[in-house]
């Protein structure tokens, strides 16, 4: 058996699809319990409520970016004074084996 014949171009796959979709569309349409009227103020309202609650988690979502990107600016903040603390100390040392050897 050809592999070739056994598979489904992309064009055919694309076309099904597309044609899926429209009878989707046309037998809900036809089968829909409800007005066209009734239908959109329930989309209406259904989109208001989403578009709240995405403002809302967005909201949320910007207050926890900021807590994170201020515990991080506060962490490099302590590690770069400990790492000043830690040079500073080095630059002691070295000072003091320096004036032991030299001396």
């Amino acid at each position: 058996m050809d592999s070739q014949n056994a598979k489904c171009s992309g064009q055919t796959v694309t076309l099904a699809f597309f044609m899926g979709a429209i009878a989707g569309t046309i037998a809900g349409i036809l089968l829909a319990p409800k007005s066209g009227e009734e239908t959109r103020r329930e989309l209406k309202g259904y989109a208001r409520r989403t578009e709240e609650e995405v403002i809302k988690k967005a909201k949320e979502a910007r207050t926890a970016l900021e807590e994170v990107i201020e515990r991080g600016k506060h962490f490099v903040e302590e590690k770069r004074a400990d790492a000043e603390a830690a040079i500073k100390a080095g630059k002691e040392a070295m000072k003091g084996k320096m004036e032991k050897c030299c001396s």
